[in-house]
């Protein structure tokens, strides 16, 4: 059985995703209470619903990052993965558009900075980037050196 380039294009997405969503939510798991401030300094969701959300959102992105890793469940996966990335570029873009100087706050951190501390334009670029890796995957989640080969082999669904 030969491996296809799309195979291997299949494996730097979900590793390229994956390993940024690890690293993010990993940066911010220990630091809760900076995570629940970095979401409410977009100012957009309700006080309590953004606490909750910061707290809970290092969880979901080390969860979803790991299995992407391993490449289990890809599709699913790659599809959350995809509609974060998605949600981050509104967010960013929102904050910008108003006139907000915060720390997007991505990578732990967050909250106010001075106007020349933002970096609106590369975050944008850099989440848009990843949500084409979840595209890609959500399309032909089939990768090489993906726990989906060994547990479901190469099945139609798969291609």
């Amino acid at each position: 059985m030969t491996t296809r380039w799309r195979d291997h294009v299949g494996l730097l997405a979900r590793v390229a995703l994956g390993g940024v969503l690890v690293w993010a939510g990993a940066l911010k798991l220990g630091n809760p209470l900076g995570s629940a401030r970095a979401v409410q300094a977009y100012d957009v969701l309700p006080f309590e619903v953004a606490k909750y959300l910061g707290y809970g959102l290092p969880w979901l992105e080390v969860a979803v990052g790991a299995l992407l890793v391993i490449g289990l469940l890809t599709r699913a996966n790659a599809l959350v993965g995809t509609l974060l990335m998605a949600a981050f570029v509104v967010g960013i873009a929102q904050a910008w558009a108003r006139g907000l100087t915060i720390d997007c706050g991505c990578f732990g951190g967050g909250g106010q900075v001075a106007a020349s501390e933002t970096r609106y334009g590369s975050e944008i670029a850099r989440d848009l980037a990843l949500a084409l890796c979840g595209l890609w995957l959500v399309v032909r989640p089939a990768s090489t050196w993906s726990l989906d080969r060994v547990l479901f082999g190469t099945t139609k669904e798969l291609q």
